[in-house]
């Protein structure tokens, strides 16, 4: 009677512990985290630069809804950005220290504003300072054929360096890095 009622006791203790170890696990984000690193070749374990960041969907709205003309974006979705240097780079024609800086940008019509921001871990562009601001620079803006309805980031080798290439719909800004 004694060994039974040890089961018992066993058997009830474990059909509650299991559930209380039940992890309950979120569903996939809407707008899901990427890395873009530079040079792009997954052999290559020396990476210049590298971007993190959140990929937004159009999902038929426009990009003016999610990152309106004139006001700083976070450059994605999420948390704002953050780009790493692990070398002293020029980028659009100015100097940026190696270093780990969010990414803001500025939309436009014929340019985007760049910025590099030293401070870091910002939810969005809410607590964005510009006096915090390292660099701003422009960058060009073109159309593609090819829309894409999530935002990315890709890099297009050229002569003594990269071009950053945001693209998002039809919008294609391209920002130098030379190393």
């Amino acid at each position: 009677m004694k060994n039974l009622f040890t089961i018992a006791l066993m058997v009830f203790a474990l059909a509650f512990s299991s559930e209380a170890m039940a992890q309950k696990f979120s569903g996939l984000d809407k707008s899901p985290a990427d890395i873009a690193s530079y040079p792009t070749d997954y052999k290559v374990s020396e990476k210049l630069v590298r971007v993190t960041y959140s990929r937004p969907q159009l999902k038929g709205r426009s990009i003016s809804e999610l990152a309106p003309a004139g006001k700083v974006w976070r450059t994605g979705a999420n948390e704002a950005a953050e780009i790493i240097f692990y070398k002293d780079a020029t980028v659009g024609g100015k100097a940026v220290a190696a270093g780990t800086y969010s990414l803001f940008t500025i939309p436009g019509d014929k340019e985007w504003t760049i910025i590099l921001n030293k401070n870091l871990n910002q939810w969005g562009a809410y607590s964005y300072q510009e006096s915090a601001d390292v660099l701003r620079v422009p960058a060009g803006v073109s159309n593609a054929s090819e829309s894409l309805d999530a935002f990315s980031i890709a890099y297009k080798d050229v002569d003594n360096g990269t071009h950053m290439v945001l693209g998002w719909g039809n919008t294609r800004v391209s920002l130098p890095i030379t190393f």
